[in-house]
């Protein structure tokens, strides 16, 4: 059952900042929402809890429709980017705040405060106040304050965002063995692909309100359906470059790169016409230096250990980047090629769609 939307829309005065977006959560499933910021994914999580109301269409938790309901009685928690504790409070008290406002019995709410406590590794600092803890743990705090009222969906709403580098990847870890423990629908806002990647087991892509596509991560990494989802997963981002068909081979298309005499072949089943004009995409971890290929000048390495990143410039002027692994050579400044092979070459059309 999960959440499922049904052309959902959501406008301020005249601005539209959901078009007409439906989609399907199933349960015990861990969807993120990610997009650039504007892109509507925040909005659309609100709405969802129900502290924003629609323009239109329907919302729909474990198959009873909410579009109208109360967010006190969707049996939604949310989990905000600033954690939003009560500082005077211990960190027992923050998590028990909502069962002593509902009048739940102590014993339930020392049991129920107990398991989540347990569940996040904060016995120890129950007798704490906020001010006292980590910033990760008090991101467990308001975790743990939505575990405890035992909701049918948790919503997240960019909660790592205030966290430095390395709490972050710590973070992430966290939240992927609790969804694992809990089962429960998890659904998490994000204008960081890398997250959407790690957490995830299914991603919504959105775009100034619409949705760009939906489906697992390595699905939008692989078979992105147009330019922009091609170009927002993935980091770093995949590379594109203006071409022209130029004629046919069996494993797709021959595409002339703009201002060069290369050619590459673009993985595609129905045949372009010659002269036709297209963008290709290649991913930085399908370049390969070799003879033969695109020319193209190294203008920055970035060695990061067993990988480094080339930031190159085709004659045109047209930035490349190239992924390189277990090489140690140093190519700072030189002329090299690249080629890649034509199952990862990507075509797409003027309007950013993607060709097949």
């Amino acid at each position: 059952m999960g959440v499922r939307l049904a052309n959902v829309a959501k406008s301020f005065a005249s601005f539209r900042a959901i078009r007409d977006v439906s989609m399907d959560i199933p349960t015990g499933s861990f969807a993120v929402f990610v997009g650039p910021s504007g892109c509507g994914k925040s909005t659309l999580l609100r709405m969802i809890a129900g502290l924003e109301e629609t323009s239109g269409g329907q919302i729909f938790i474990d198959g009873r429709e909410v579009t109208a309901v109360e967010p006190a009685d969707r049996g939604v928690a949310m989990v905000f980017q600033n954690y939003a504790l009560y500082p005077h409070l211990t960190v027992f008290e923050n998590m028990a705040f909502s069962l002593r406002l509902a009048r739940r019995p102590k014993a339930e709410v020392a049991e129920r405060v107990g398991e989540a406590a347990r569940i996040l590794q904060l016995e120890e600092h129950l007798e704490k106040k906020p001010s006292q803890l980590s910033g990760g743990q008090r991101q467990r705090v308001a975790i743990g304050r939505a575990i405890v009222r035992q909701p049918k969906v948790f919503l997240f709403d960019e909660p790592l965002s205030n966290l430095d580098a390395e709490l972050r990847v710590q973070m992430r870890l966290e939240l992927t063995r609790l969804h694992r423990k809990l089962g429960a629908t998890m659904i998490y806002v994000t204008h960081d692909q890398v997250e959407a990647m790690t957490l995830a087991d299914r991603i919504f892509v959105l775009k100034a309100g619409v949705l760009q596509q939906a489906g697992a991560p390595l699905e939008l990494y692989d078979e992105p359906e147009n330019r922009f989802v091609a170009g927002f997963i993935g980091s770093p981002s995949m590379n594109f470059l203006p071409a022209t068909v130029v004629g046919r081979a069996p494993e797709g298309a021959v595409v002339a790169v703009e201002g060069s005499e290369h050619r590459f072949v673009a993985r595609m089943a129905k045949p372009l016409p010659e002269g036709h004009a297209v963008e290709i995409g290649i991913r930085p971890e399908h370049l390969a230096i070799g003879e033969g290929g695109l020319p193209v000048t190294v203008e920055v390495a970035e060695e990061l250990g067993d990988i480094s990143y080339l930031y190159t410039r085709t004659a045109s002027g047209r930035e490349l980047i190239v992924q390189r692994q277990g090489s140690r050579e140093r190519l700072d400044g030189r002329a090299v090629a690249v080629s890649a092979a034509a199952q990862n070459v990507l075509v797409f059309d003027k309007e950013g769609k993607r060709l097949r």
